[in-house]
C-alpha cells in the first residue's frame, strides 16, 4: 500500500500557504499561496472578525486542497501560541490582541472530515531541521512579519500542554513607555523591536529624525520617500553593507542577540537556525552582523571562535512550515492510522 499523501497549511500574519506533502518520498508540491485575511489586510478590525475570516478562509483553501490531493490528513502550522489539543491561544501577527481561544482543530475535523493537527508554525518548522534521533539541542528562530522561538532538545519541542515557550517575540527588552508597539498591544516587545515590521518601522523614524542621514542612504535611492520604503529595499541596502540601513537594523540586533545569550545561558543551547522572510531576505549578512553583537555581549563560557559557530541560515525558502508539518504528521504515526482508518 502507498503511503498517504497529507495536506499542509502555514498561517502566518502576512502569507496562508498550502501544499501536498508526500509522506513517502519526503517531499512538497502543489504550493499555493494568498495574502492572510487578518490584520494586515484589515487593520483596526475586532478580534473575533478576523478570527471568524481567518478561520473562514483556512477552512476553505484547505478544503479545496483536501479535494484536490486526495488528502488523509491535514496539518497546519499557525503562527501562535497553541495547545496540545489543538486551540489558538494567541496570535498577535495575524489579528492583534487577545481574543477568546479559537478552537482550531476542531473547527477543521467537523468542516473538513479528516484528522487535523494543528501546531505552532515554529514547532512544525523544528522538525525541517532534525536530521536524525540524535540531533542535539537547537533553537529555531524565525524573523519575519514578528519573531518566534522554539528549542529542540531530546528528541521533543520544549513547550507546555497549553502552548507555553518559544515566545521570544513577546519578551518585553524595552521597558520604557514610549517603547515600539507590538502587535499583542503591548510595547517594548522583541517582536516589535527587532522583526521585519520592526526594523521597517525603526527605518521610518529614524529617517524622520536624520533626514540628512537618510538622504545620503542607499535607501534613499530606493525609495526617496521614506513613507513608502518597504522591507525588500531596506534588505536590499543592508546587503549592501549600507551605514544608514545597517545601524537601523544593529538596533533590533542588540536585543536579540541579549535574548540569544539568555537562552544559551540558561539551558546551553549553543546552535541557532534563523528563518523568516526577513531574516532570510538579507541573507548573510544578517547571520554575521548577529554574530557580531553576540560576540559583543559574550556568551558566558564561550569564546569568540565558538561563538561565531553558533549561528546558521536556515534554507532560503519559506516552506519550513509546510515541510515541518508535513513530517511531523508523519513522526506521529498519522500514516499509518489515517491508512488503517480508511
Amino acid at each position: 500500500m502507498s503511503e498517504p499523501a497529507f495536506t499542509v497549511a502555514d498561517v502566518g500574519g502576512t502569507t496562508l500557504r498550502t501544499g501536498r506533502y508526500d509522506a513517502g518520498a519526503g517531499t512538497l508540491a502543489d504550493v499555493r499561496r494568498t495574502p492572510t485575511d487578518g490584520i494586515a489586510l484589515h487593520p483596526g478590525a475586532p478580534v473575533p472578525v478576523l478570527q471568524r475570516q481567518v478561520a473562514e478562509q483556512l477552512g476553505r483553501l484547505a478544503g479545496e486542497a483536501v479535494a484536490r490531493h486526495g488528502s488523509r490528513a491535514l496539518a497546519v502550522a499557525f503562527a501562535g501560541p497553541v495547545t496540545a489539543d489543538g486551540r489558538v491561544v494567541t496570535a498577535p501577527t495575524i489579528w492583534g490582541g487577545r481574543g477568546a481561544p479559537l478552537p482550531l482543530r476542531d473547527l477543521l475535523e467537523e468542516r473538513l472530515s479528516v484528522p487535523v493537527v494543528v501546531v505552532n508554525d515554529l514547532t512544525a518548522a523544528v522538525w525541517r531541521h532534525v536530521r536524525g534521533p540524535h540531533e542535539p539541542p537547537f533553537c529555531l528562530i524565525t524573523v519575519s512579519s514578528g519573531i518566534g522561538s522554539k528549542v529542540y532538545r531530546a528528541g521533543e519541542v520544549l513547550l507546555d500542554a497549553e502552548g507555553h515557550g518559544g515566545e521570544l517575540g513577546h519578551w518585553r527588552c524595552d521597558p520604557s513607555p514610549q517603547a515600539a508597539p507590538c502587535d499583542c498591544g503591548g510595547r517594548g516587545h522583541l517582536g516589535g523591536i527587532a522583526s521585519g515590521r520592526g526594523v521597517l518601522a525603526a527605518a521610518r523614524r529614524a529617517a524622520a529624525a536624520d533626514p540628512g542621514g537618510y538622504a545620503r542612504s542607499a535607501l534613499a535611492d530606493l525609495a526617496p520617500d521614506p513613507a513608502r520604503l518597504g522591507n525588500p529595499a531596506l534588505a536590499a541596502a543592508i546587503r549592501a553593507h549600507d551605514p544608514f540601513a545597517t545601524a537601523v537594523l544593529r538596533g533590533g540586533l542588540t536585543h536579540l542577540a541579549s535574548a540569544i545569550t539568555s537562552v544559551f545561558t540558561s539551558i546551553g543551547v549553543r546552535r541557532y537556525v534563523l528563518m523568516g522572510g526577513f531574516a532570510l531576505a538579507v541573507g548573510p549578512r544578517y547571520a554575521e552582523l548577529l554574530t557580531e553583537e553576540l560576540q559583543r555581549l559574550g556568551c558566558f563560557g564561550l569564546t569568540p571562535e565558538e561563538i561565531g559557530r553558533m549561528v546558521v541560515l536556515g534554507a532560503a525558502d519559506d516552506d519550513h512550515g509546510l515541510i515541518g508539518a508535513g513530517r511531523l504528521l508523519a513522526a506521529r504515526g498519522a500514516a499509518r492510522q489515517v491508512v488503517t482508518a480508511v
